[in-house]
């Protein structure tokens, strides 16, 4: 099991449906706190314009996110008209199971994005999924989040030194 993610964004707005494409994704499980939206739940016009590219480009998505929230997920679900799971307990493997069930696509054809590596990285990884981290929208995060934080960051410059040396290669 890895730690790094198959791919890595400043924003989930800046993968593109050619990234999608050349790696044969055809399904998305997103993460919603600091992935879809900020720690006050809001929503950015950005990402509400990106999934319905997704949607027009044919990509089937679902929400599958750790929080026990479920009014906050079915708020973000319904707004971005996507079926949803809350309280995942990523990186278990049920919360992705159930995820690809409601894609019905295969692991390989599916990629997770999320801001966290211990929940969302590591989970699509242990699944054989794609998996892509994403910067976090803001730096305020929920308490047991922000304990885990530097040591993501820690791997975050790891895995950059890691690409920009294969890259020197």
């Amino acid at each position: 099991m890895t730690v790094y993610p198959k791919g890595f964004f400043k924003r989930i707005t800046d993968i593109d449906y050619k990234y999608l494409k050349d790696n044969n994704i055809l399904g998305l499980i997103l993460d919603v706190d600091n992935t879809l939206i900020n720690y006050n739940e809001e929503l950015s016009e950005d990402i509400i314009n990106w999934i319905d590219m997704q949607k027009k480009n044919k990509i089937k998505m679902c929400i599958l996110s750790n929080s026990n929230k479920v009014k906050k997920i079915q708020k973000v679900a319904n707004k971005l008209d996507l079926e949803y799971i809350y309280f995942a307990m990523k990186p278990f493997k049920n919360g992705f199971n159930r995820a690809l069930r409601i894609l019905n696509l295969k692991n390989e054809n599916v990629a997770v994005i999320g801001d966290q590596i211990f929940t969302d990285v590591i989970g699509a990884n242990r699944m054989k999924m794609h998996s892509i981290l994403v910067e976090p929208i803001e730096k305020k995060d929920i308490f047991i989040t922000v304990l885990k934080r530097p040591i993501e960051n820690m791997i975050k410059r790891r895995y950059i030194r890691k690409k920009e040396n294969k890259n020197v290669l």
